[in-house]
């Protein structure tokens, strides 16, 4: 399933996820370019496994490297990306997403006392759970059972699947005071905060003629500022980061739809057919057309795959 992105950069869960408030999700390195994914942030927690690939895991403007078998706990509502550092196939990354619902309801005391503390802590937005460390040891293999559990949904599974979060959450609270902190100065945090705003709105707009001073203007603050916000978390321009997200639309468009060039084009703010193919060849290494000819391939291996009807041997 690949990631979905609203307007506001929030990554879009599942509906099911409201009634059992887990959402599980692998492989998604292989569906993205670079095997790199947009910064986004969502209001659950997450639980990520590197499984053969070395991974750059960044949070906020902290990156951390994860070697195979390291784990992360991202806390709720944190700008975070992910990157393959290392050569060969994607790495199949199971990630979980969870609400702290899924232990207790948000009015319980269960809830205000050990899930509140974690989710207001600004100073902790990660935990590593290196795979070489003993304190994290038990950790470790409630996560993979968490994996293996929600993969295979036997009977119960749900049960299972809570009383596994239940022991991870319990371990990172336990160990709270003693786990390392990152105190985020007062720059830092406004910097975070007029991203987000940008980055909203990027994804309302993205279709329309956006200029640098628009996108500095909805934050409120000059384009030069707009500039070391982009460079300070991605690494990139604000128009460097509209292109690329007009890209990820019109790749996605490509796979799901069966409209024109011209007319995904223009509806993902590009202008110009040919300025918009320059692009994504640039960024993709192959054309939008290639990229059709790659979807219609799929559909006609599926059609020759169905196994054609006997209407001699059909009872009516």
């Amino acid at each position: 399933m690949p990631i979905l992105l609203d307007h506001q950069l929030q990554e879009q869960i599942p509906h099911g996820i409201l009634d059992f408030p887990i959402a599980f999700y692998c492989d998604e390195l292989a569906t993205l370019p670079n095997c790199a994914g947009p910064v986004h942030w969502h209001p659950y927690f997450e639980i990520a496994t590197a499984q053969s690939g070395v991974l750059d895991y960044q949070v906020g403007q902290i990156h951390t490297i994860l070697e195979p078998g390291d784990s992360i706990f991202v806390n709720q509502n944190t700008l975070h990306g992910i990157r393959q550092l290392s050569d060969g196939a994607p790495d199949h990354l199971p990630i979980i997403l969870f609400s702290g619902t899924v232990i207790a309801p948000e009015n319980s005391v269960i809830y205000q006392k050990y899930i509140q503390p974690i989710l207001a802590c600004n100073s902790l937005p990660f935990v590593v759970l290196r795979h070489d460390s003993n304190l994290w040891e038990e950790v470790r293999r409630q996560i993979s059972a968490i994996y293996c559990v929600i993969q295979e949904q036997p009977d119960c599974y749900e049960l299972a699947v809570q009383r596994n979060i239940c022991c991870v959450v319990e371990a990172i609270f336990r160990n709270f005071d003693s786990l390392p902190k990152s105190e985020a100065s007062r720059v830092q945090l406004n910097t975070q905060i007029r991203l987000q705003k940008m980055l909203s709105y990027i994804y309302e707009n993205y279709a329309q003629t956006v200029t640098l001073a628009d996108i500095a203007g909805s934050a409120n603050i000059s384009r030069s500022e707009a500039g070391r916000c982009f460079q300070s978390f991605m690494g990139c321009s604000p128009v460097e980061a509209l292109i690329q997200y007009r890209l990820q639309t019109a790749q996605r468009l490509l796979q799901e739809t069966t409209l024109t060039l011209q007319e995904i084009s223009f509806s993902c703010g590009f202008h110009s057919v040919n300025y918009f193919s320059r692009q994504f060849r640039k960024r993709y290494g192959y054309s939008p057309g290639a990229k059709r000819k790659q979807k219609l391939g799929k559909i006609m291996l599926l059609f020759d795959a169905i196994v054609p009807l006997d209407l001699k041997t059909m009872v009516i």
